[in-house]
């Protein structure tokens, strides 16, 4: 494999590839290392750069600089396959890089989409941009991936790409001695890595796990498991969701996060008449929240009324879905259905979650408004709800949203559900499937 690396300083990467496991594959001629400077392509005393066409300050690369060094380079090893860094490229991940090593020098093709043009190039090279980036026309002519490695932004390309090297080499075969190590990395399946323990047994007070020196090889295979699944539902959630897990996985990862509840509010919620009050009942409000609860794994669905006549309509429609006629009749519906449960207030909802699982419950609120007042948290703050172990109860308002007694009463404030125009009037049911999916779906 042969890897060339173009850069205002390549003297950034000389230490970098004379030492671990880089130098050692170069000393075993698995790999070649070329860096080249950008000067080397200009007359003397000429700039490599210059300042940006139209308003703004910043000076950009020649691309006709650019050009002349991915040319001599293609002139001496080859055509290559041609890697710029943005933060405007696709976002650098374990995927990613199996995609590439998959592309460049294994003979097993990628499993998943490759999101670049497919190459028989066994030449990479690597051109790191400095001051405000590369002109644009470079990279649309030149460019075969744009790699970001980060929502964050460096003053240059060298640190992405010596972090693509290291994440890329692993992959090499014979870089790395124990490949059974690179297959069992985080990122390799839907899971992190599990905790890892060394001597001394005890240190700082804390004790290697029982688990880990019992011998039994199949109970901590297991552990291991479930360790590694706990912290990636809490550090990672976002992970597995694109990871395409095996319903064991999802089963595994059930077990691993706290039990959800939601519960529709058809009571203390604000009004047209700017009053808090009540709301009717309806079948759709009914039917549509039970499927969306059954489809993200809630456990049961709290309609709340304090009204007689709406709780009397509320048994009618449940008699009917909880008898085996109605199951006979649509035995999803039946299913989805058979997780509703009709209260007259909050306070029973708490009441009846604290006896089920000995402990009551966070409460989280949602809203179509934004709010001064409360702990808001978003859809990446699952950590911070998830780590007390605690039941967690999602509260939906209908009419025009819980009253702001019942918000402030709440642990944590999800923000309002937007979209790309100023419309803010979703029907609740569709509000709850959405939200729900935001934190509890799968995204692949």
């Amino acid at each position: 494999m042969k890897i060339s690396v173009i850069s205002v300083f390549p003297q950034i990467h000389e230490p970098f590839i004379q030492h671990s496991l880089i130098k050692r594959a170069i000393d075993q001629k698995l790999i070649e290392i070329n860096l080249v400077s950008f000067s080397q392509y200009c007359a003397p005393k000429e700039r490599i750069d210059e300042p940006t066409c139209g308003p703004g300050a910043g000076m950009i690369l020649k691309p006709t600089v650019v050009q002349d060094a991915i040319d001599d380079c293609e002139k001496r090893w080859g055509p290559g396959y041609k890697i710029f860094f943005s933060p405007q490229g696709t976002k650098l991940s374990q995927p990613v890089l199996e995609q590439l090593a998959a592309e460049l020098f294994l003979a097993t093709p990628p499993m998943r989409p490759y999101p670049f043009e497919r190459t028989a190039a066994s030449h990479l090279i690597l051109v790191c941009s400095r001051y405000e980036g590369m002109d644009a026309r470079v990279e649309q002519h030149c460019a075969d991936a744009i790699i970001s490695v980060g929502d964050y932004v460096l003053m240059g390309g060298d640190i992405p790409a010596q972090i693509l090297l290291e994440g890329l080499l692993r992959l090499f075969p014979a870089i790395v001695g124990n490949q059974e190590s690179v297959e069992h990395d985080s990122f390799s399946g839907p899971f992190l890595d599990h905790p890892e323990y060394g001597l001394p047994l005890e240190w700082n007070g804390m004790q290697v796990p029982d688990i880990v020196r019992s011998g039994n090889h199949a109970a901590i295979a297991a552990w291991r498991k479930k360790e590694a699944c706990k912290k990636t539902m809490l550090k990672r959630f976002d992970w597995f969701s694109f990871a395409r897990p095996s319903q064991d996985d999802i089963q595994l990862a059930q077990s691993c996060i706290p039990v959800h509840y939601v519960a529709l509010m058809h009571t203390e919620v604000n009004l047209k008449d700017g009053t808090v009050g009540n709301t009717s009942i309806t079948s759709i409000d009914l039917h549509d929240t039970a499927r969306s609860c059954v489809t993200y794994g809630i456990k049961n669905f709290f309609m709340v009324s304090p009204l007689h006549d709406q709780q009397a309509i509320m048994a009618t429609f449940l008699k009917f879905w909880h008898s085996p006629t109605g199951q006979e009749y649509n035995a999803s519906r039946y299913d989805a259905v058979s997780r509703v449960r009709s209260v007259f207030s909050l306070d029973d909802v708490i009441a009846q979650i604290t006896e089920l699982e000995g402990q009551a419950p966070l409460l989280i609120a949602t809203s179509a408004k934004t709010h001064e007042h409360g702990q808001k948290i978003d859809y990446q703050d699952k950590e911070q709800v998830w780590q007390s172990g605690r039941p967690v109860l999602f509260l939906f308002g209908t009419g025009q949203g819980l009253a702001e007694h019942i918000i402030t009463r709440c642990d944590f404030l999800l923000p309002p559900v937007r979209g790309l125009t100023t419309y803010n009037h979703l029907s609740v049911r569709s509000a709850i499937a959405i939200i729900l999916d935001r934190w509890l779906g799968l995204q692949r």
